[in-house]
């Protein structure tokens, strides 16, 4: 697991379909991203009402990453806090 978002980048940059695991908090005060051993914590002032922070969560990954928003996808988890993540090539 990344320790850091330019770990992440680079882990995304060199592997084809990169998958990774969040837990999301949704309804926050700030969006935020924080890395822990098991998965990457990702605080979304969206709530999580009629996919809304899923939106969220994809947006604010791709202004971070810089890629766009059509290579992100939630392979698993999309109605669960711990959600699966891929970043297309």
């Amino acid at each position: 697991m990344p320790k850091n978002i330019n770990e992440l980048i680079e882990l995304i940059k060199n592997n084809d379909g990169y998958k990774f695991k969040i837990k999301v908090v949704a309804n926050s005060k700030v969006n935020l991203i924080d890395f822990c051993e098991e998965f990457i914590k990702i605080k979304i002032t969206a709530r999580a009402v009629e996919g809304k922070a899923n939106k969220a969560i994809i947006e604010y990954l791709s202004d971070i990453l810089d890629v766009p928003k059509s290579r992100i996808v939630i392979l698993n988890g999309e109605k669960s806090s711990i959600k699966t993540l891929q970043v297309l090539s």
